[in-house]
């Protein structure tokens, strides 16, 4: 068998399952649909079986070609490692490096860096998208997903860039409009502001008697965005509980007042990076991620923190 050509053909038949079909694969690859088909059926020869079913308005996977794809994957990232290992030690980072995370992120921890890191590594170029949906990260060729709050996805590689704390505060005119609540308890005559579409976050956790207990928040208004949640907050609309990186600078000038911190348990938010397998051993990956684990800055919240 040859291995050169086989890898080759993985690569396209990856790219054409990724990309949903064999014009969209063929895109930049200096070859032509047909092309790109003709090679997808030298790789269902090769193996003897029927990996993708064509039709005329979409292809589908058969069986075959599921375990065909994520052996793919594991092929291509496997080669993309080695060479990255090999070729770490004689070179600066450098190519295309892909980065995705939350508009909230991006805009308080990430995009503040960025001038450093051009000027550190001014031969990598940055394709940045953010936006506040999940993302397949293969599907979509992600080096990097950055992502807050509790991960499940064990496919990926994660490797924790910082942990935050979660704060709850309002605005001073809010508070001087309607009072300032002293127990857990007041909160239910309050106006509190939560995020739209993770029920845990509507799950405050409290002291109670020595122990945690999760308290269940009615909003009085929701949001799918935490930076709107947050301008609202600004804007005397209610109370929120959000990561402390997002409220750090309006805590810092009293635009926002910390509340229930006697009673309040902040709750490790841990900020983390998601890579495919082999992509942590780029070059250009490892540069952005030491560079956003220098100096992690200390979470509002997390001297109240349980374990210190």
């Amino acid at each position: 068998m040859n291995k050169t050509g086989f890898s080759d053909e993985a690569a396209i038949f990856v790219r054409v399952v990724e990309r949903g079909g064999f014009a969209a694969a063929a895109e930049g690859t200096g070859l032509t649909p047909s092309g790109v088909s003709r090679s997808v059926t030298r790789l269902e020869d090769r193996l003897g079986v029927r990996l993708l079913q064509r039709t005329t308005r979409r292809l589908a996977l058969t069986p075959e070609g599921e375990t065909m794809l994520a052996r793919g994957r594991a092929i291509l990232a496997a080669i993309e490692a080695a060479e990255a290992e090999v070729t770490a030690a004689r070179g600066r980072p450098r190519g295309l490096l892909r980065v995705n995370t939350g508009t909230a992120f991006a805009r308080h921890r990430l995009v503040p860096r960025l001038a450093e890191f051009r000027v550190r590594y001014p031969e990598v170029t940055l394709e940045l998208s953010v936006n506040d949906r999940r993302v397949d990260l293969m599907a979509e060729q992600i080096d990097i997903a950055i992502r807050t709050g509790r991960v499940d996805d064990s496919s990926l590689i994660a490797r924790t860039l910082e942990t935050d704390h979660r704060v709850i505060c309002a605005s001073p005119a809010y508070l001087a409009r309607r009072g300032t609540p002293v127990t857990p308890e007041d909160l239910a005559r309050h106006d509190c502001l939560v995020l739209h579409g993770f029920s845990r976050l509507a799950e405050w956790p409290f002291l109670q008697g020595g122990r945690v207990a999760q308290r269940s928040i009615t909003p009085a208004m929701t949001c799918d965005s935490v930076e709107v949640l947050r301008d609202m907050t600004l804007a005397g609309l209610g109370i929120v509980r959000l990561a402390g990186f997002l409220l750090r600078d309006a805590l810092e000038e009293g635009r926002l007042v910390p509340l229930l911190a006697a009673h309040h348990v902040p709750e490790p938010v841990p900020i983390t990076a998601l890579m495919p397998p082999g992509r942590q051993h780029l070059p250009r990956v490892r540069a952005l991620l030491d560079l956003l684990t220098e100096g992690r800055p200390t979470p509002p919240g997390a001297a109240n923190a349980p374990g210190g």
